[in-house]
């Protein structure tokens, strides 16, 4: 065979197309490029037996959806020859009225038609036009889903080709989310207008859910890669973070430092990524329609967290060496977020806000996301090595350094999460308790938020080291005896003459609420002061009423010294519930009482059956402990008033017993009577011991109490027994009455008020003779209109008729009286 003969015969050049002869050109370029023909050839081959295939699957493809369209093409002509059949009819019914009524039926059909076959027919009218919109909103969805897959796939094979281009890429996935944007557009009037057509949103629902499936993680994947070739993230080895306040001039920002093409290039795959997530957010509101969508919908900025997470991974490469040394950590993560924190106000800013992403701000989100990495690493890595350190400690029983290092780290937490709050209030936004969900978000205490036995944990140390503190100061007895100065309140000028350790109770107390206002959660301060605040009023009730039982238990409170010593109590207790009472008016305790739900503690449903609700946790945080310090203070003050009371029975008890003085006038040259002197002396001297300890609020109490007591003694003891009244002895009751009632004329201006029942039996003593009878027959009325209203009927009618008048009123008359009254001598 001729050589010749073994090649075919090229086509002439001029009939190649000029892309042939560019590819030709471009495979072969020298003589030595033809021994790589065959290989062309097969390839040429096998991508040809691809395109066959495919346009084999696309012809069936085509012939099955003609075949479908022709299904539906003939149920619809069917439907409109039913239809136009009866229009005929109605026609042919309407148009020979002569004929209907001649036949005698005419009334009848015409009834039958007006009131059966022409709603009939409007409401086939209405259906067959239902259909035809659903025809038209099902292709028009059909088309819009195509082309968003069409764009995804076009995304996708530009993305695995090598040398294709990044601009053409850009185009087809801003394409794809105008589309679904269009989509979703639809969807909505679909969801509003149409509500019964959940099958047919389900359906594109499915189709569209699986587009973005591939889109968004697409999205992000290429915005990772335009971050690396920025030099994202920046070098944290060459931070200076010993002073946060100042900024790494040596360190450039990459996002100030793009130009051109990049940067163009940069803020076109932000936006993109941003109105991908407005659109994700649109569809979770239709999604979510009638739920409570505001924790689904509150996502973080993608975006934003794309420029996080590789600074995050950075930083734990030095977070590891730093276990042991905490506060690196928080300055390092303070130091970036400061950083690079403006360039989120002045380069990202514009473009979310261009994307219509409402309620996101670039600053609060890099800040926030800064926070929850570093809350992050504390909780998996920091955290759980310190509660193991406790747990052996409990164990083993040996004091270690776990309580101060976990107080320690919280001490960092507390001062990160103001300098990062300064941080965020810097642009404007101001903080308030009620916005929790914003407060979470940028505080590295909202560990405590999903680790709230880790909550329960640091309050139990806090609790400790204060009783531990605490139990100094209350061993130290010269801070009972001295004084807390001035007034302490803000609204009562009042010196409540409580001693010193009340104070430090009360500063310890506040040390712990001030470390509680940075928990992130209402639920989570009222759960942390339970724990840790309530014990410590607890305590302090417990310490007073153990001084107040031990004074009792020596002496009864019969000396003074122990009077003092109850009365100091009584004002430190008055003291500390004032104060704390005026601490609950703030609004930082009134925003716990008004959330009852969450003040429960956190519930079983939401944080495991590990959390139990808080006993006692209904009202306020201390509710409880002020009513009992209330009650105490009630109890002392009575017992210092019973034991007096009971020291001027025993004085007075010879005065008492001693009938005979009231039928005789009182001694010469004494306006008293001589037994009485000594217990009225007893009174004084222990009331002005009371008046000097006690403070004025309680005192008053005391005084009071003690007045009252005394008038039950002499209206018992006096008016009540079996005494005969003369003259003489009515105007030494008087004079008796008189000096008693100036023993507390120092404290009021009319004492006789306050000895009710003994002024108004010496006012009947003093009546005349007419008047007893008057009041032996009037009763009630008589006594009213006589101002005795403090004494019954019966005490009134046995003072009477035990009193002898010798000069107006024989004995044998007030015998007879007594006699019918049912009185005995």
């Amino acid at each position: 065979m001729d050589y010749e003969d073994s090649f075919q015969t090229l086509p002439v050049s001029k009939t190649l197309s000029s892309s042939v002869l560019s590819f030709l050109n471009d495979k072969f370029r020298a003589r030595t490029d033809l021994a790589g023909a065959p290989a062309l050839v097969s390839e040429l081959r096998t991508r040809c037996s691809d395109l066959d295939r495919t346009l084999t699957d696309l012809n069936r493809s085509l012939g099955a959806s003609l075949v479908a369209y022709a299904s539906f093409s003939d149920r619809f002509d069917a439907v409109f020859d039913d239809l136009s059949a009866k229009l005929i009819r109605l026609r042919s019914s309407t148009c020979s009225p002569t004929s209907s009524f001649s036949d005698g039926g005419g009334e009848g059909n015409g009834k039958k038609i007006l009131g059966e076959e022409l709603p009939a027919l409007a409401k086939e009218v209405a259906r067959v036009e239902t259909v035809r919109i659903y025809a038209e909103t099902a292709l028009k969805l059909d088309t819009l889903v195509g082309d968003i897959e069409d764009a995804v796939s076009s995304v996708m094979n530009k993305n695995l080709k090598k040398h294709s281009s990044t601009q053409n890429s850009d185009e087809m996935r801003l394409l794809a989310i105008k589309t679904l944007k269009m989509t979703e557009e639809v969807l909505t009037s679909v969801t509003k207008t149409r509500p019964k057509w959940t099958r047919l949103v389900s359906a594109v629902d499915h189709r569209v859910d699986r587009a973005l499936a591939v889109l968004r993680p697409q999205a992000i994947a290429d915005h990772r890669a335009l971050l690396a070739s920025l030099g994202w993230p920046p070098p944290l080895s060459t931070l200076t973070f010993s002073n946060p306040d100042r900024k790494s001039a040596e360190v450039p920002n990459p996002l100030f430092t793009m130009q051109g093409d990049l940067k163009h290039q940069y803020c076109e795959n932000f936006l993109a990524l941003c109105r991908l997530q407005e659109l994700q957010t649109q569809r979770k509101s239709r999604q979510l329609e009638g739920f409570n969508r505001g924790i689904a919908l509150r996502q973080p900025l993608w975006a934003i967290e794309e420029l996080v997470n590789p600074i995050s991974l950075a930083s734990q490469l030095h977070f590891s060496k730093w276990v042991d040394k905490p506060e690196f950590i928080f300055a390092l993560v303070y130091k970036i977020t400061k950083d690079y924190v403006d360039s989120m106000d002045e380069l990202l800013q514009p473009l979310v806000d261009e994307a219509m992403l409402v309620g996101y701000s670039c600053r609060e989100e890099w800040i926030s996301a800064m926070v929850t990495s570093l809350s992050t690493y504390l909780a998996k890595e920091i955290f759980p090595v310190y509660v193991g350190q406790l747990d052996e400690e409990r164990a083993t029983g040996i004091q270690s350094q776990a309580r101060i290092s976990w107080l320690h780290l919280v001490d960092l937490m507390i001062s990160f999460d103001k300098r990062v709050r300064s941080l965020v209030e810097h642009s404007g936004i101001l903080l308030s308790f009620q916005e929790d969900g914003i407060l979470q978000k940028i505080s590295s205490l909202s560990v405590f938020c999903d680790r709230p036995d880790w909550l329960d944990l640091w309050a139990e140390i806090e609790l400790s080291e204060a009783l531990d503190k605490l139990k100094l100061e209350m061993d130290d007895e010269r801070n009972w005896r001295m004084k807390v100065q001035g007034a302490v309140l803000s609204f009562v000028p009042e010196d409540f003459k409580s001693p010193a350790v009340s104070s430090a109770f009360l500063r310890h107390l506040s040390s712990m609420i001030d470390r509680c206002r940075s928990l992130p959660s209402i639920s989570l301060r009222s759960r942390f002061l339970r724990l840790g605040g309530a014990p410590i009023t607890r305590k302090f009730l417990d310490c007073i009423l153990q001084r107040c039982q031990e004074a009792e238990g020596l002496t009864a409170l019969t000396d003074d010294d122990a009077i003092i010593k109850v009365a100091n109590s009584i004002n430190a207790a008055h003291y500390f519930e004032s104060v704390i009472k005026e601490w609950c008016e703030d609004v930082f305790f009134l925003e716990m009482e008004l959330n009852q739900g969450d003040q429960l503690g956190l519930s079983v449903s939401e944080y495991g059956s590990c959390v139990e609700p808080i006993k006692g946790s209904e009202g306020g945080i201390f509710d409880e402990e002020i009513g009992k310090l209330g009650e105490f203070r009630v109890q002392w003050a009575e017992k210092i008033s019973v034991v007096i009371l009971r020291g001027f029975d025993a004085q007075s008890r010879d005065y008492m017993k001693n009938r005979r003085q009231w039928q005789e006038k009182g001694e010469e040259g004494w306006t008293v009577s001589k037994s009485l002197v000594v217990a009225l002396d007893y009174l004084q001297g222990k009331v002005l011991v009371v008046e000097e300890s006690l403070n004025r609020i309680d005192f008053v109490g005391v005084w009071r109490s003690l007045a009252a007591g005394v008038d039950r003694l002499v209206f018992q003891n006096i008016l009540m027994s079996n005494v005969k009244f003369y003259d003489g002895g009515v105007e030494r009751f008087d004079s008796d009455l008189q000096v008693l009632f100036g023993v507390f004329g120092a404290w009021c201006l009319r004492p006789e008020g306050f000895f009710p029942k003994a002024s108004e039996g010496l006012k009947l003593l003093k009546m005349g003779e007419k008047q007893l009878q008057d009041s032996l027959a009037g009763g009630e009325k008589w006594m009213k209109d006589n101002g005795i209203r403090h004494l019954s009927v019966t005490e009134t009618e046995k003072i009477a008729l035990r009193i002898k008048i010798v000069k107006n009123c024989p004995d044998t008359r007030f015998d007879t009286l007594k006699a019918n009254r049912g009185y005995s001598s």
